[in-house]
Order: C-alpha cells, then sequence, then structure tokens
C-alpha cells in the first residue's frame, strides 16, 4: 500500500513539473511575442529590413531554466504565434529564418549549461551560440533564404545586393553580403542577448524554478 501511495505520489509530481513545464513556455513564448513588436534597425551595418529585436532573451531563459528543447519550443512558439496575430510579409520566409537561427543561439547555450549549471559555462554556452548563429545565419541566407524570397516575392536579388553596397561598397555579391552584413549583425545580436540575459536570469531563474 506504501509503494502505491509512494508511486501515485511520484506520478502527481511528474504531471505539476509537466504542467508548470508547459505554462512556462507557453509565458516565455508569449514575451517573446511581444518583444517582438520593438524591433529596429542597424543601419550603419545592414539594410533596414533586417532588424534587432530581444525576443530572444526569454527563449534563452527559458532554455536555460528548462533545457535546450524548450527553448527550441519556445522559439517554434513565439515565431507561430506571430504569423497568427501578425501574419507574414514574407510569405514565411522572415519566420523560418528566425527559427532556425534563433534554435542555433539558443541550443548550444542550454547544452553547455545543462552540463554544469555555473555562470562560466552560461558564458561558454552563449559564446558558442552567437558564433553558431552568425554562421548558420550567413550559410541559411546566402543559400537558402534569401534566394528563396526572392523566388516567392519576385525581388531580384540584385535588389538585396545594392542595399548592402550602400553600407558597404565591396559588397558586390551575395556571398560578400551575407559576410559583411549578416555576420557583423548576428554576432552584435548575440552578444546584446548575452549580455542582457546574464544580468536577468538570476533573478528570472528564481521566478522560473520556485528556487
Amino acid at each position: 500500500m506504501n509503494n502505491e501511495a509512494a508511486v501515485n505520489r511520484k506520478i502527481r509530481t511528474q504531471n505539476r513539473s509537466k504542467l508548470r513545464t508547459t505554462v512556462q513556455i507557453g509565458m516565455l513564448g508569449a514575451i517573446a511575442l511581444v518583444l517582438m513588436f520593438f524591433e529596429f534597425p542597424i543601419p550603419f551595418i545592414a539594410p533596414p529590413f533586417i532588424k534587432m529585436d530581444f525576443s530572444e532573451i526569454p527563449v534563452l531563459v527559458g532554455t536555460f531554466a528548462m533545457g535546450p528543447l524548450a527553448g527550441v519550443l519556445i522559439e517554434l512558439l513565439k515565431n507561430l504565434l506571430n504569423l497568427v496575430i501578425h501574419g507574414t510579409t514574407t510569405m514565411g520566409v522572415g519566420e523560418l529564418s528566425n527559427f532556425i537561427i534563433g534554435c542555433a543561439f539558443v541550443v548550444p547555450a542550454g547544452l553547455f549549461y545543462r552540463k554544469k549549471k555555473t555562470r562560466v559555462n552560461a558564458l561558454k554556452g552563449m559564446a558558442a551560440g552567437t558564433l553558431l548563429m552568425a554562421a548558420m545565419g550567413c550559410l541559411t541566407n546566402a543559400f537558402i533564404m534569401f534566394p528563396l524570397y526572392s523566388t516567392l516575392m519576385g525581388i531580384p536579388m540584385d535588389s538585396f545586393i545594392a542595399m548592402g553596397t550602400a553600407i558597404h561598397p565591396a559588397i558586390d555579391n551575395m556571398v560578400s553580403f551575407v559576410i559583411l552584413c549578416m555576420v557583423p549583425f548576428n554576432l552584435l545580436k548575440g552578444i546584446v542577448i548575452s549580455f542582457i540575459t546574464l544580468l536577468l536570469y538570476k533573478r528570472l531563474r528564481v521566478l522560473l524554478k520556485g528556487e
């Protein structure tokens, strides 16, 4: 009888934990969505259609608190909510790119932090995530996202290159565009998001984990 009661308590605890995790994923996804509203360009680095926002902060916090899979789910929820509420002006290409590059940032951070939950590992993880995000952004934009967007929207690739050339005269093709515009943009974004998250995470972790 005691064994049965212990099993029931364990099941109830697991169910409560799953429910709490689900609620937190939903809450952080919603916060990330709100932060997406406050996007802004960085005109000295990239053309104005490439915009910065802080929506990766709650995704990163959730990744640290609940693991890389939770981070992926928050990232997915954020982009799905944005599609439902705002629709898309990019035929879904922008949202797909945001999801892929966001995951490239938060998953390495979560994997490093899961091994040993220290500030040093958090920093290592965010540094690794920043570098992977820059590399992934470079590759996917050059060979998938921009060509796909160009095809779907009927916008010549030369139009993107021309906007890049206006900022960096050395840009003369898509490869130089992503190297000189997208890589610095994603590196800056990763550094800023990491810094803010590091400042906020200790208090937010207490709220999330009930510690």
